[in-house]
């Protein structure tokens, strides 16, 4: 390596090595080393392997600045940096992916409507089969107090039978309310979902290369939702 100020028509620093000739390929590389000294050569320095270095031309034009390496706390940043890009890409892919089945599965408003009472109409028919059976339990508590009505006087010499059946009943009847409550919040879910699905769907319909099966614009952004099945 050839070391010294760089001949540019600047005068030599105190304390800097002698210039030395310009290589024939033109190729000329400067830095300021640890010790403050202005250093030249025709290939990276290894003087300045840990900071700034310029590759000049013949003129004495700034060519390229060479950063130095990364610390591990940069290198750690831009391995961060990276990740978190990858996975917003990832995330958009995935987007995009799931919006293309979406536009597959419904091609036109009509038959996502479809979609959404035939969800609702399972959902419903659970509803109604569990409500036949409140009704059985609530016919069999009434039997159960009017058997207890017996007892009334005394009823801790009712039957250990008849107060279990009647636990049991309460415990069934419990169970029933909650597994009702349960449903009826399956129905909201399944509407807000296919609320989320329209308002996608409506800008997916709406896009110039959704195809010939996209629907014209009408009616109101959310549309009317169907009558649930009671």
């Amino acid at each position: 390596m050839i070391a010294g100020a760089v001949a540019l028509g600047v005068p030599c620093e105190a304390g800097a090595q002698s210039t030395a000739p310009r290589p024939a390929s033109g190729a000329i590389y400067t830095c300021i080393d640890a010790q403050g000294r202005l250093l030249s050569s025709d290939r990276p320095i290894a003087e300045c392997r840990d900071r700034v270095q310029r590759e000049l031309t013949p003129t004495g034009t700034v060519r390229r600045v060479i950063p130095p390496p990364p610390t591990p706390e940069e290198r750690e940043r831009e391995a961060a940096r990276q990740r978190s890009e990858a996975e917003a890409a990832a995330r958009a892919a995935e987007e995009r992916r799931r919006e293309q089945l979406l536009l597959a599965r419904y091609p036109d408003e009509a038959t996502h409507q479809r979609a959404r009472a035939a969800a609702l109409q399972q959902v419903q028919a659970v509803i109604d089969s569990a409500r036949q059976h409140t009704a059985q339990l609530e016919r069999e508590k009434q039997r159960l107090d009017e058997e207890l009505e017996f007892y009334r006087r005394d009823p801790a010499s009712a039957p250990p039978a008849l107060k279990q059946r009647m636990a049991q009943n309460a415990e069934q009847r419990q169970l029933q309310a909650q597994f009702l409550a349960d449903q009826e919040r399956e129905k909201t879910r399944i509407e807000e979902r296919y609320d989320a699905e329209l308002r996608t769907l409506r800008r997916l319909w709406a896009a110039p290369d959704a195809g010939p099966s996209a629907p014209a614009a009408s009616g109101p952004a959310q549309g009317p939702a169907p009558t649930p099945i009671r």
